[in-house]
């Protein structure tokens, strides 16, 4: 049964010229001059299975952000559909969503909250998430005296905690220490036993094999390649050796 389904879609974003004068800005109100765009995405279909794990793949500026973006709902395509049908918890950028004047442990009971879990239900979770993140000590510290990676292990936690049908990351886990990364593995390894929903973006080719069944390749918003893991990894591996060479 598909959790995810990506039909034709495509994401144009205009271009910026620099500095504009304001009367710059209100001429262009009034007249219908075709403006510099270029496509994010172009016409990208595929689908995601129940249980499935999707990895992405693909060089800077290929689309991959872009695309979790429009999985997790932070933007709308301009043509095609997009269906996700369940709880999705999504890393995007490091401490996404966190206020740095708030502790870690307001900031952990606010993103809970986001995710649509109710007061009583964050309670039942908040010791093991704390334990998880392994900053039990400063969970009543403000955000803003966090270092990067105890942020990170904040916000891991709150995701996989919570229990999401579909876990969406992009590159997150290249962040933290090796011992971390390796607990974050684990329990994404554990949340697919149970049937979650994984959707990865990463540079990291040993990541993606090693966690993702299926992937996408991704060229400047074009899809090249669908199919086993594997496979794209390769494809895609023998595309920059050619490049370098």
């Amino acid at each position: 049964m598909e959790i995810i389904s990506c039909e034709n879609v495509s994401k144009v974003f205009r271009r910026h010229t620099g500095p504009r004068l304001l009367r710059q800005h209100l001429a262009d109100l009034f007249k219908r001059e075709a403006t510099e765009v270029f496509y994010a995405l172009q016409n990208v279909t595929f689908s995601v299975q129940v249980g499935e794990s999707l990895g992405i793949c693909g060089s800077n500026g290929a689309g991959k952000s872009t695309l979790l973006n429009l999985l997790t709902g932070l933007g709308r395509p301009e043509t095609g559909n997009i269906y996700v049908n369940g709880r999705v918890a999504a890393l995007l950028e490091l401490g996404s969503g966190f206020h740095p004047d708030l502790t870690g442990a307001e900031n952990l009971r606010i993103n809970a909250a986001l995710l649509g879990f109710s007061r009583k239900k964050t309670n039942e979770l908040f010791d093991s998430i704390v334990d998880f993140s392994g900053i039990a000590e400063f969970i009543n510290e403000p955000l803003r005296t966090y270092s990067s990676g105890m942020a990170l292990r904040l916000a891991f936690s709150v995701a996989i905690n919570v229990e999401p049908d579909i876990l969406i990351i992009d590159e997150i886990l290249a962040v933290g220490d090796q011992n971390f990364q390796a607990k974050c593995q684990d329990r994404i390894r554990a949340l697919r036993q149970r049937g979650t929903t994984f959707v990865c973006v990463s540079h990291s080719q040993d990541t993606l094999l090693d966690l993702c069944d299926n992937g996408i390749w991704l060229d400047h918003g074009h899809v090249v390649l669908c199919g086993r893991m594997c496979d794209v990894v390769n494809a895609y591996k023998g595309r920059m050796t050619a490049k370098i060479e």
